[in-house]
Formats: C-alpha cells, structure tokens, sequence
C-alpha cells in the first residue's frame, strides 16, 4: 500500500483494495480457524446426542428453554450456554435422577447466596462463584473445572450433605432439613 505525503493511506487505493479483495472472493482472516465442537457423549448408553430446539417434537419442555442436547433413548439432556453460537453444552447429560440431584442443589446452594448477597452486599454472580468454590474446595474437585452441570449423582449428593452440615453447624437450634 502506498502512503500519500501525510504518511497516510491514500483512501481511494483502500477502498479500490478493499473491494477487489471483496470481490475475489478471498476471506479475511482473523486469527486462527475455531474447531466445531465434537457431540456431547450419553454418559449411559455411549451414544452422540441430538441437538433440538423447542419447536421439534424430542424437545421435553413444553416452554422453551433454548437449545438442548437430548439423548431420547436414556431421556437425559443438558442445555447450551446462554448466548453460545457453537451449542456449547453446560456440562454433561442429566436423566431424571440427576436432573433432581441438580435442582436440588441449586436449592439447597440459592439461600447461601442470597445470605452472602445480604451480608457482604456483593452481587448474585460472585457470591455464587464464592459459594462454588467453597463447594469444590470440600469435595475436593478442582475449582477451575467445578461446576453443578459437571457433577455426577454421588457428587451432588455429597455437595447437598456439605452444605447441610455446614448449615446445621451455623444454626443448631434449627430444625433438621428431611432429604
């Protein structure tokens, strides 16, 4: 390219570049090439799960809730990251038990948070992050590669117990949670 006496690039040689390039057809390259992401793997049969959106009749929700990745022969799914263009899965397939376990982890975990929330006046995101760290520092996972959506049944059930305990032992006089 060549420079005009202000040591600029003359804009009519860029825009005549520009669109010849445009016009060859040649890509412009930015960085390096993304890899398509390999089908997440049913953890129970071994068999590649199905993406499907909420208008296709595997889906198993009557409301949306994005995309999923679904295993119909085990009736185990996971949902893709919010704004994720590649379906990034959250974590691993869930059937139903699992699915249970999660949730109620994520109950159990919530009045933690918003107790943190409250007491340190932090926002949700940190005080969830705090409190999953905690979390995989007693089940002693890796807290870079900890996260619920990763978590197996005994380990949910191990992180439930946790976090109960923990409870307890801040507030004896409470009644006992039943499972």
């Amino acid at each position: 390219m060549s420079l005009n006496e202000a040591g600029r690039i003359d804009a009519k040689r860029f825009a005549i570049l520009f669109v010849s390039n445009v016009a060859c057809h040649q890509p412009m390259r930015v960085g390096r090439p993304v890899k398509a992401l390999p089908q997440p793997i049913c953890d129970y049969c071994g068999a590649k799960a199905a993406l499907v959106k909420s208008d296709e009749e595997a889906y198993p929700y009557r409301e949306d809730h994005g995309p999923l990745w679904v295993c119909a022969a085990c009736e185990a799914w996971i949902g893709v990251f919010a704004r994720s263009t590649r379906y990034l899965p959250l974590g691993r397939l869930a059937n139903a038990e699992l699915r249970e376990r999660k949730a109620k982890l994520h109950a159990t975990l919530e009045p933690m948070v918003e107790a943190k929330v409250r007491r340190d006046g932090c926002n949700t995101f940190e005080a969830r992050a705090k409190g999953y760290r905690w979390l995989a520092n007693e089940l002693k996972i890796d807290e870079k590669k900890y996260h619920i959506h990763l978590l197996s049944v005994d380990q949910c059930k191990g992180a439930i117990g946790i976090v109960d305990r923990f409870e307890r032992d801040r507030h004896p006089d409470a009644p006992p949670k039943t499972s």
